[in-house]
């Protein structure tokens, strides 16, 4: 079966692509390995992922997007170029249209750039549409033509987006660069600092992933790694605990907390009721963090709920958005 439409969530941190009838067929990281000497592409995703500080000095890893934005326009398109290919096969021939997820407070010319490149790596069109819109729709919130307030905080790599949404259109929102990269640094620059121990980004990545939690526990969850010794340069083994990671978290959440305030304040007092009466949503990788919809809760003072399958929203907003095109074209698409 020839795939004409491809739904894109190209983020910072990971790049999600769905095909309607086949569901998720790609769940890879948004990483690509260069030679240096040559510029080409040696491996994308999950393989360039594995060369993260191990790589010679002839080859580089690197991470396209900054921010959720395209910060090198070759490397983004040779990625796109790679998925895309993978997504559609091998003898199809014709050019899929995307829709590919783009950060709410993109400027006119990153939206262009992420068109360009998209055409440029295969598609026949590609309609940019907001990610706090998909990540909405994802989630099962009735986004188009509903006159009710929605709020949702879709927590990806590189950015953490808060947004009220009505009638199909974003009401308020606010874009905050502190999400799981910014995330992975703080556990780094915990470590170091507390214990002179210096370790990588997937070390720190594991480490989110395995104990990570928004808030201090009772029944605290361990973990042990190896890493180097700031003072002597030697391995060292080290035991820490989910409360201590909830310590190197809590600055960035109270920035993501404090958005969510801004955005309310910015909100109508109608749709603030709305919120207040049916909570706010938590999509996007950082959602996963343990008990973060009780930090919310807590700092925001409104009910929060985490979306089923957090990770896939906005991959399943590009879903709903190709199953029904040509109406979506003439609403949301057309929105700037």
């Amino acid at each position: 079966m020839f795939t004409r439409k491809i739904g894109i969530d190209l983020g910072t941190a990971n790049t999600i692509i769905f095909v309607p009838g086949r569901g998720f067929i790609i769940n890879e990281p948004t990483i690509v390995a260069l030679n240096n000497s040559d510029n080409s592409v040696l491996a994308v995703g999950r393989e360039a992922k594995e060369m993260l500080g191990r790589t010679p000095e002839d080859i580089t890893a690197y991470r396209p997007l900054k921010d959720g934005v395209i910060a090198d326009y070759y490397i983004t398109k040779a990625m796109l170029k790679y998925f895309i290919a993978k997504a559609v096969g091998r003898f199809n021939l014709s050019r899929p249209d995307i829709v590919i997820s783009v950060p709410a407070g993109i400027t006119t010319t990153e939206r262009r750039a992420v068109i360009n490149a998209a055409k440029e790596a295969g598609a026949q069109e590609a309609y940019p549409v907001k990610e706090p819109i998909l990540a909405a729709l994802g989630a099962g919130i009735p986004v188009n033509a509903h006159h009710s307030g929605n709020m949702i905080i879709n927590i990806g790599g590189g950015t953490s987006e808060v947004a009220v949404i009505s009638l199909g259109g974003i009401v308020s929102y606010a874009s905050q660069r502190v999400a799981g990269n910014k995330f992975d640094q703080a556990i780094i620059n915990y470590l170091r600092k507390k214990y002179s121990l210096a370790i990588g980004e997937q070390t720190a990545e594991t480490i989110k992933i395995e104990i990570g939690s928004a808030l201090p526990i009772k029944n605290k969850l361990e973990f042990k790694l190896r890493g180097r010794d700031c003072i002597t340069g030697l391995p060292r083994d080290l035991v820490v605990n989910s409360n201590e990671i909830a310590e190197a978290l809590t600055p960035h959440l109270v920035d993501i907390a404090s958005a969510a305030q801004g955005v309310f304040n910015e909100t109508p007092p109608e749709l603030v009721a709305d919120i207040m009466e049916k909570g706010l949503i938590i999509s996007g990788g950082g959602a996963q963090l343990r008990h973060i919809n009780e930090f919310f809760e807590r700092a925001v003072g409104v009910p929060s709920y985490i979306a089923e399958e957090p990770l896939f929203c906005v991959a399943k907003g590009t879903g709903l958005i190709l199953s029904h095109l040509d109406v979506y074209k003439r609403t949301l698409l057309n929105r700037r």
